[in-house]
């Protein structure tokens, strides 16, 4: 078939192009806002079970703090100091054992009687707190509950107040002779949330954001408040009388991310936890689409030219065997160029996987920062102790140097070069851990990852009163990243530690062998074992069974990528004996 008028094909075809590169585009945003607003749901109701687990878990603690013996006394005898520093110490270590930030008795006039923070400079004792709203709502005999900044500590928190009396039997009868009063620390949640691109928000009935992913959100509102909500807020000086502004008040960069949502109700007060989906996300999902149906366009379109250029070819060497040569010399120049047209596009889709592995390493980076932000305490408590020695045989030395003791002093010195050296080792693996290796493939020794690893934990398995026993039965070197390798290990270690948390006899079980041309780490606890039905979604991003601010569920997943970037499996099963078994395979060295 002869065309009559290819520049009106031409025309055709591109028009018919554009028109279905856009309606890809528009396709693959409505599918990826739908797709990336469900992934948002269930991420927020992860969240909301997280945040609302917390909130139950101290709801009774006033209540039951009201019974204790000293606290009717204190209340009806407030000048008998015996008692009210007996309630001081008692509610201390109470607080302290529950991890709350504060624990105090008010009078039934809003007066501070007692409190856990009594001996600091910030003690609640003899304060006023009757302007606040959970007092209000105790003295009335209701469970009182709110979230403000401190008035005296400046520091936020959940209070939860519930009326003390004088008897149980008083309860349905008299009136309250004081109330208890429970504050508990949320900003730990800001830190989980910090790990995600989306901005995520908390926020009270009146629309004020006090908990926020994106600090700049914080103390604003998310809508313009009246002039009711303003006096509430300067009664009660929930926010320290700071002044409420919207957020969309803020510039612009300050502001990116914040429009449509989704949103869930939490807790008792009408709070509002909110997740801001990444628009650009969404527009980077359709743009790749679009970009696909471009190519895939592109490359009918050649197809569909080539066949029309042979089509003239044959016609034409019917009637000019020169008009076929220039014809043919013409056609190998448009295939050259089409060849560097797809070279290029060629090249850009190798600069998007050098994107994709680049953010892969990033997460990965995350994995172990997070890592050592649990560490953290633990590296401190075992540089301490090398700390305090070397204070002390630096204390020892002056003293034999000034009694002219030569060889006690050179023995001092020596104890200070050994804790010295100690505290460079842990130093040493830290930084070495905390390093961003980039891919770095070098032979690996397993016994050292393990040692390294075992380093960096030795403090957190002392810390819960567990045992990590080491059976390094064949030593073994495989090929791979050694800062990655030694991730995945103190990631299972921590699980494991985790798992044996609540178990009678803490002990966890390390071993290393050689097995059919694999390096074989088995990491054995002594816990419960694996559920069923948690087995089946161990290895899945965000999958936790793990208590609130603990995470969210990355852990695993990322040690399964990177054991199988190195070839390797990581299995996880029950152990015959009881307790969970993790199980990392790694190929051998050859000369290994």
């Amino acid at each position: 078939m002869k065309v009559r008028n290819p520049l009106a094909l031409l025309a055709f075809g591109l028009a018919f192009s554009v028109a279905v590169v856009a309606a890809t585009y528009i396709f693959a945003a409505q599918k990826a806002t739908s797709d990336i607003r469900e992934a948002s749901e269930r991420q927020l109701q992860i969240i909301a079970l997280d945040l609302g687990s917390v909130l139950d878990k101290f709801e009774t603690l006033p209540y039951a703090l009201g019974f204790q013996s000293d606290v009717v006394q204190a209340l009806t005898r407030p000048d008998d100091q015996a008692i009210i520093q007996r309630l001081n110490q008692t509610l201390q270590l109470i607080q302290r054992q529950s991890k709350v930030v504060a624990i105090y008795m008010l009078d039934r006039k809003g007066t501070t009687l007692a409190s856990s923070n009594w001996d600091t400079p910030t003690s609640f004792v003899g304060r006023d707190f009757g302007f606040r709203p959970y007092f209000s709502e105790a003295v009335k005999g209701n469970a009182g509950r709110f979230y403000g900044i401190g008035n005296a500590t400046n520091i936020p928190g959940y209070f939860i107040a519930q009326p003390i009396y004088a008897s149980a039997s008083a309860r349905d009868n008299g009136a309250p002779l004081g109330v208890m009063v429970v504050k508990i620390d949320l900003t730990e949640f800001e830190h989980t949330w910090s790990s995600s691109e989306d901005p995520i928000t908390l926020s009270d009935h009146s629309g004020v954001v006090f908990l926020s992913n994106r600090p700049a959100w914080k103390y604003r509102s998310l809508y313009p408040l009246n002039g009711e909500i303003q006096l509430d807020l300067a009664g009660t000086h929930q926010y320290a009388d700071q002044p409420i502004t919207p957020v969309a008040s803020l510039p612009k960069h300050l502001r990116v991310g914040f429009g449509d949502h989704v949103t869930r109700t939490i807790g008792r007060l009408g709070w509002q936890l909110m997740l801001f989906p990444s628009q650009a996300r969404i527009a980077r999902v359709a743009m790749l689409w679009a970009l696909a149906a471009a190519l895939l366009l592109a490359i009918a379109g050649i197809s569909l030219w080539a066949l029309y250029q042979r089509r003239r070819r044959l016609e034409e060497r019917l009637t000019s065997a020169e008009y076929l040569d220039r014809t043919i010399a013409q056609r190998t120049q448009e295939l050259m160029v089409a060849n560097h047209t797809l070279e290029a596009k060629y090249a850009k889709l190798k600069e998007t996987e050098h994107l994709l592995r680049s953010t892969q390493n990033e997460l990965i980076q995350a994995g172990k920062l997070t890592m050592l932000g649990q560490m953290a305490a633990g590296v401190a408590h075992e540089l301490a102790q090398p700390l305090a020695a070397i204070r002390a045989f630096a204390d020892n030395a002056i003293t034999f140097l000034g009694r002219q003791q030569a060889d006690k002093t050179a023995e001092n010195l020596t104890h200070i070069s050994n804790a010295s050296a100690r505290m460079g080792k842990i130093i040493g693996q830290l930084n070495s851990f905390s390093r961003n290796s980039y891919d770095t493939v070098a032979v690996i020794d397993l016994q050292k990852s393990i040692e390294a690893a075992a380093l960096l934990m030795r403090n957190e398995f002392q810390t819960h009163g567990a045992s990590l026993h080491i059976d390094i039965r064949q030593a073994a070197h495989v090929v791979g990243d050694a800062v990655r390798t030694e991730q995945v290990l103190i990631n299972l270690l921590r699980n494991a530690l985790d798992a044996v948390d609540n178990a009678q006899q803490k002990n966890v079980w390390l071993t290393l062998e050689k097995e059919a041309g694999e390096a074989v780490i088995r990491i054995r606890d002594s816990g419960a074992g694996i559920p069923a039905q948690v087995a089946l979604h161990l290895f899945e991003p965000f999958f936790t069974t793990k208590p609130s601010g603990k995470g969210l569920g990355l852990g695993l997943a990322i040690s399964s990528s990177i054991v199988q970037a190195m070839n390797g499996r990581l299995q996880a099963n029950n152990h015959g004996d009881g307790g969970a078994e993790f199980v990392l395979c790694l190929p051998l060295l050859a000369q290994s």
